[in-house]
């Protein structure tokens, strides 16, 4: 009991925002069939010609579906990124490979850029940078997972980087098998196969995020406040204000 009184709250934060963005991609999908948008995801043909694949983009291209996939693309991309910001602080100052460590934090910081792409430019209004968006969420996401996973087995952080990296490999490898059956799939006009293989993509990367609670419960992070306009400490000390979780700490 008391070791769970212990684990931080911060370990909340990766599992409730993959929820969270999951729950409003669904909502999404569930607007756009509601307004006869796209065919259901588990139709094995179209059953109306006038309905558009249910891909996720073109879900959330017409209004008033539009309106929520824009929110949840937008707010989803900012809790990407501070999630990534967090796990960089948290390793900071435990993996050996810090070069890896910044470089893994760029490319989801760019994969969050475009996400940001996807959201505000509709597929049917802006293709091509809806497409460069959804290139850089996609490919460098997957990127950054691998690259994460890598990271778990070699910090090993409280004798717990085996088991989540075995984790993390494995929803990795099945990320990556989605994505290449996604883009060909649609490459060979098989549409509802497609979309149904982006939709499980998706889901199993929000699930990636979610595991980053494993790690954040042994941290908190704070940002450091003063009442007087000189600086303490130099920025780089304060961005790296990550302390371990101790037994009489919450």
């Amino acid at each position: 009991m008391m070791e769970m009184m212990t684990v931080s709250r911060w370990a909340l934060l990766p599992p409730v925002y993959s929820i969270l963005t999951a729950a409003g991609l669904w909502l999404v999908y569930f607007e756009a069939v509601f307004h006869n948008r796209i065919s259901r995801l588990g139709s094995t043909h179209m059953r109306n010609a006038s309905l558009y694949y249910p891909y996720i983009s073109i879900a959330g291209n017409f209004a008033p579906a539009s309106c929520t996939f824009s929110e949840v693309m937008n707010l989803a991309a900012f809790g990407g990124f501070i999630i990534a910001v967090l796990r960089y602080l948290q390793l900071k100052h435990k993996s050996a490979k810090q070069w890896l460590n910044f470089c893994s934090l760029l490319v989801f910081s760019v994969a969050c850029f475009g996400m940001t792409l996807v959201g505000n430019f509709q597929v049917f209004a802006d293709m091509a940078t809806h497409n460069i968006g959804t290139f850089m969420t996609f490919v460098l996401g997957t990127v950054f997972c691998w690259v994460q996973s890598y990271i778990t087995l070699k910090v090993n952080i409280k004798n717990e980087g085996r088991v989540a990296g075995i984790l993390r490999f494995v929803l990795s490898g099945f990320i990556t098998i989605f994505m290449i059956l996604h883009f060909s799939l649609s490459g060979l006009s098989l549409h509802m196969q497609s979309a149904q293989c982006q939709w499980t993509l998706v889901m199993f990367f929000l699930l990636f995020l979610s595991t980053f609670g494993i790690e954040f419960r042994h941290n908190h992070f704070k940002i450091v406040c003063t009442d007087t306009c000189e600086r303490p400490e130099t920025w780089s000390e304060m961005m790296s204000e990550v302390s371990t979780h101790h037994p009489n700490e919450l």
